[in-house]
């Protein structure tokens, strides 16, 4: 698909992690769509209570609480995955299609010998990849003017 004769593509960030040998570069693709993470954890529903009125969901349940805190950490875990496919990252114990497996991400990184630091500049790039923020706007904004203005 093109706008305005621009071929639409997911925004991709960049992230070269210095190292002595070679450097090793992070490559984090915007996830364009979270059908597949909601087929493979569909959102928790809430325990009914019932009221003079009827059931109604019950979004204070400590059991519900926890699922949904458990089903947000599973999104991150796959925003991440997913984003970070063009790195090409050979995971050794996180499988796509597993959920169970999505959080070790993290520790197979830091056992692969990066450091918290590093790790937290990978979430950084990957959430940059998958949001718009207003700088992001208004850099894009001022090239596409100063391009007309010539």
């Amino acid at each position: 698909m093109k706008i305005g004769d621009v071929e639409v593509t997911p925004n991709e960030e960049i992230l070269v992690l210095p190292r002595p040998t070679q450097d090793i570069v992070i490559r984090a693709k915007a996830v364009t769509s979270m059908e597949e993470f909601e087929a493979l954890c569909p959102v928790p529903e809430a325990p009914g209570i019932r009221t003079k009125d009827g059931f109604r969901p019950d979004t204070t349940d400590e059991g519900y609480i926890g699922l949904l805190a458990h089903h947000n950490e599973q999104r991150m875990h796959f925003l991440v995955i997913n984003s970070l496919e063009p790195s090409e990252i050979e995971w050794d114990g996180v499988k796509l299609d597993n959920p169970s497996t999505w959080k070790l991400w993290a520790e197979e990184l830091k056992e692969a010998g990066l450091t918290d630091v590093e790790c937290g500049r990978i979430i950084r790039c990957v959430l940059s990849a998958n949001s718009l923020d207003e700088e992001k706007i208004t850099a894009a904004r001022e090239v596409f003017l100063r391009g007309r203005a010539q």
